[in-house]
């Protein structure tokens, strides 16, 4: 008969043999969560409803397909804008229509996405040069060929990245038969913006752009960042145009764009970009813009003081450059308990990160998991003090002392309290100096 073995919660065991039990050294992480994800709802002619997931590498290889057009295409500058600095953004598409259709005898074949794009598409059915008894099925987006099926039946054909092929039984040649009735959504309103909005609630990112000048929707947005920051503890900052919110969580930019037929508030993509990449140990301050677009950077240096004091977020020359000015949000009622300290957009990403991490750390690793005792507490003390040193390695924070930050019980069973004194680190951005003479 078998000894007795396994592992033990308490001592109690009655047959003799091992019981081991096997656990991790408490093992610190000071691992900090990315940056660089924006989310934006936009108006598209292709893709998927809802939102789209895309990131650099997907955003250059894979747009035709998952947005309709080439990379470069003018009608993609926008998404262009966001990634000259981003690295992922959540894309909802506001405007899905119709699917465009097309039938070719027996076969009938659909769109995959909604949109007037889909109008573009044709396909082409010949008989096979190799063998008589199948055919070729060619799929074409305007003139770029897109794919061959050759098959027997239409029943051996299948979807491919623009359409979805149906019906049964033999196919018809056909010179070309073009794909009609894809449709945009005639009107995007304050429900297409809420739905967006609301999709966005269960994602991770750093920055929500506006994309529309209408007051309306960006009230709409400012009120969405402010209840998700004051009330949810959701942290991100959201990017309006020429919308004063008086709030640490709103940017506001005052460059208007001076090309033909763009929209005047195209500059809230490229500063979404640049606001959601930025790291907490970086200013936005003094950045060159190396985007698309011509902004209005016509200022004098009187205009430029009152912008900053206004807490506009503006871009101005430097010579044959256009560059950020200041790195600041809309917030300027400071308080003795508000400081303007909190109108730098480095010190909010820094007390962002802190708050998102900080709720990162209990949910994967406390919440359920720990008891609520004094060394449970302990093990989450020393995960926020590995947080803190390595935010002060950074140089994002200075002045850290162990000691000053306190985890201890709350006044009910299961809560835990938490005081953690930080001081951030800003980027130089003037000087004084005082030149003596001899």
């Amino acid at each position: 008969m078998a000894l007795g073995g396994g592992t033990f919660v308490t001592q109690n065991k009655v047959l003799p043999g091992a019981y081991i039990n096997f656990v991790s050294a408490a093992n610190a992480s000071a691992a900090l969560s990315d940056r660089g994800i924006a989310a934006v709802p936009m108006n598209l002619d292709w893709g998927e409803d809802g939102i789209i997931t895309l990131d650099s590498t997907s955003f250059q290889k894979d747009s035709l397909k998952m947005l309709g057009y080439a990379y470069d295409a003018e009608g993609l500058k926008d998404l262009r804008e966001i990634f000259r600095n981003a690295s992922k953004v959540y894309v909802y598409r506001l405007n899905a229509g119709d699917k465009a259709t097309a039938t070719a005898g027996l076969l009938t074949a659909t769109a995959k996405y909604a949109g007037t794009r889909g109008n573009d598409l044709k396909i082409v059915v010949a008989a096979n040069a190799d063998d008589e008894l199948k055919m070729d099925v060619s799929t074409y987006l305007e003139t770029k060929h897109i794919e061959t099926q050759t098959v027997s039946t239409i029943d051996g054909l299948v979807s491919n990245d623009f359409i979805n092929f149906s019906g049964t039984g033999d196919l018809t040649a056909t010179t070309g038969v073009e794909l009609t009735g894809g449709t945009n959504l005639a009107s995007v309103t304050g429900t297409e913006y809420q739905a967006a909005l609301d999709a966005f609630e269960s994602y991770g990112f750093n920055v929500l752009i506006c994309p529309t000048a209408d007051t309306t929707t960006e009230d709409l947005f400012i009120a969405y960042a402010k209840r998700l920051r004051d009330e949810n503890g959701i942290k991100f900052q959201v990017v309006v145009y020429r919308r004063y919110a008086d709030h640490e969580g709103v940017i506001s930019v005052e460059n208007t764009v001076t090309d033909a037929d763009a929209a005047a508030h195209a500059m809230v993509y490229w500063v979404g970009g640049a606001q959601a990449a930025a790291a907490i140990n970086k200013s936005t301050t003094n950045k060159t813009y190396d985007g698309e677009y011509a902004p209005d950077v016509a200022y004098t240096q009187s205009q430029l003081a009152a912008g900053i004091t206004a807490g506009k977020y503006m871009l101005h020359r430097v010579d044959d450059m256009v560059k950020v000015l200041s790195d600041i949000n809309t917030f300027v009622s400071f308080t003795s308990e508000k400081s303007s300290d909190f109108a730098s957009n480095q010190v909010i990403r820094i007390l962002d990160q802190v708050a998102n991490d900080t709720a990162l750390i209990f949910a994967q690793r406390y919440l359920g998991k720990i008891q609520n005792s004094a060394s449970g507490r302990n093990a989450f003390w020393s995960e926020l003090v590995a947080m803190n040193k390595e935010l002060q390695r950074l140089q994002a924070i200075e002045n850290f002392v162990s000691d000053d930050l306190v985890v201890e019980a709350g006044e009910a069973k299961d809560s835990v309290v938490v005081t953690n004194p930080i001081d951030p680190v800003v980027a130089m951005a003037k000087i004084y100096m005082t030149t003596i003479v001899n």
